[in-house]
Order: structure tokens, then C-alpha cells, then sequence
């Protein structure tokens, strides 16, 4: 493979966060890596925004708390800035030092596609880059719906969406099981199903209802009441 070709192979990591001692860390943990490349970083949420318009990043850690504009405005504001640009958005976890975070699932309802402990162990930092690059959610399902179950929830709405009306029975099940937290293996096993078969039925379900990852879909599912 080519150089270039392994350049454009990269993923594309940046990084806001207030505190220059941890952004020189993570700058140097993810340089460190082949698959990976640090592409910009930040001190702040609206300095965050601004970088992540010019370098545009697939993967942006986020600190949740920060001076002049905080990560959840940030997340909003960055995520709304690819809409409105057609651009692919990017992949945003933010950064918590609390494991039940309010903060979190505020970010999390805004868009982001999970969350991180700030002293999670260098490894799994580096795992959940290229999981949430790939598209999957960097925590438990589970685990994010109990954020929204005890933390700043909104009252669920009652009426079934329109877009659920269109998923077939077999995707209906399928999405059950993804919003109670299950892995696309333990779906497979638990229905008989091989896991790629799973992955498309994810991945149709996910463009039915207009949805950017798993994490939405647990978020979509406790909002509109459809799984107990």
C-alpha cells in the first residue's frame, strides 16, 4: 500500500478539552498509532467548533466541561454545521469524569455518540476511536440508557413515530434487542441469525428512522416508549 494510500486510510482524530497537560497526552497517545492521525485540538467549546470546521475530523473527543462554550453546545453546534453543509458529521464522544453523568446524556441526546471517563485506561480510549469511527456506539447500550432513565429525561412521548410504522415485524424485533442493549452476537445467537444478517438489519433500521448510530437507537427507543 502506498503512503498516500495509507494516509487516507487514517482516522482522523481531534480533540477539545481545557487542559493542556491532557490534550499534550492524547496528542502523543494518538500519534502513536499507525491507524490514526491527530488532525487538530482545542481549549474550549467555541474554539472547538471553529477547528473542527477547517480540519474536519471523522472522530472529535469532546470534555464536557469548558470555558466561553461547553462540550454539549459544542457538539450541537458542530453537528448542525455538517448538516447544513451536507459534509458526513463527525464522530463525537465526550470526555466525563463522572460514570452517570446528566452532562453526558444531555450530549449524548445532542448527538454525540457516547461517552468516555477521562482516566479510562489508554487502550480502551484508543478501542473506542476506531469503534465509534466504525460506527458503533463506545458504550454499553445499557449503560446509556440508564443515563436518560435517572438523569434530565424528558417526558417520553406516547404516540408511535411515523418512521417506526414502516420497519418490517422482523426489524421491529431486531430493534428491540439492539435498545435493550444487546450486541450484534448476541442477537445472532439469540435469534438464530448469522451477524452479518444482523448488521443489515441494523443498518436498514438506523435509515428508516433517519438515525446516525446505536446510540440513537437506544435513544429513540426510551423517548418514543417502545421497549420496557
Amino acid at each position: 500500500m502506498s503512503e498516500t494510500a495509507v494516509d487516507a486510510a487514517r482516522i482522523r482524530v481531534a480533540l477539545v478539552d481545557d487542559q493542556a497537560l491532557f490534550r499534550a497526552g492524547i496528542r502523543m497517545l494518538v500519534s502513536s498509532q499507525a491507524d490514526l492521525e491527530f488532525v487538530g485540538e482545542a481549549g474550549n467549546g467555541a474554539a472547538g467548533v471553529a477547528m473542527a470546521a477547517v480540519v474536519t475530523p471523522d472522530v472529535i473527543l469532546m470534555d464536557i466541561r469548558m470555558p466561553v462554550m461547553d462540550g454539549i453546545d459544542a457538539t450541537t453546534a458542530i453537528l448542525a454545521a455538517a448538516d447544513a453543509a451536507g459534509t458526513t458529521p463527525p464522530r463525537i464522544v465526550v470526555l466525563t469524569t463522572f460514570e452517570l453523568d446528566e452532562s453526558a446524556g444531555r450530549a449524548i441526546r445532542g448527538g454525540a455518540s457516547g461517552f468516555l471517563l477521562k482516566d479510562a485506561d489508554p487502550e480502551f480510549l484508543l478501542a473506542a476511536i476506531r469503534t465509534v469511527h466504525a460506527g458503533s456506539a463506545v458504550i454499553a447500550a445499557s449503560a446509556t440508557r440508564e443515563l436518560f432513565a435517572h438523569f434530565d429525561a424528558p417526558e417520553p412521548e406516547r404516540e408511535e413515530p411515523e418512521a417506526f410504522g414502516t420497519l418490517t415485524s422482523r426489524e421491529r424485533e431486531i430493534f428491540a434487542l439492539a435498545a435493550l442493549g444487546l450486541s450484534n452476537a448476541e442477537i445472532a445467537a439469540g435469534e438464530f441469525l448469522s451477524e452479518a444478517t444482523v448488521k443489515t438489519h441494523i443498518s436498514r433500521i438506523l435509515g428508516k428512522l433517519s438515525l446516525r448510530d446505536r446510540v440513537q437507537l437506544v435513544v429513540f427507543a426510551f423517548q418514543h416508549r417502545l421497549t420496557s
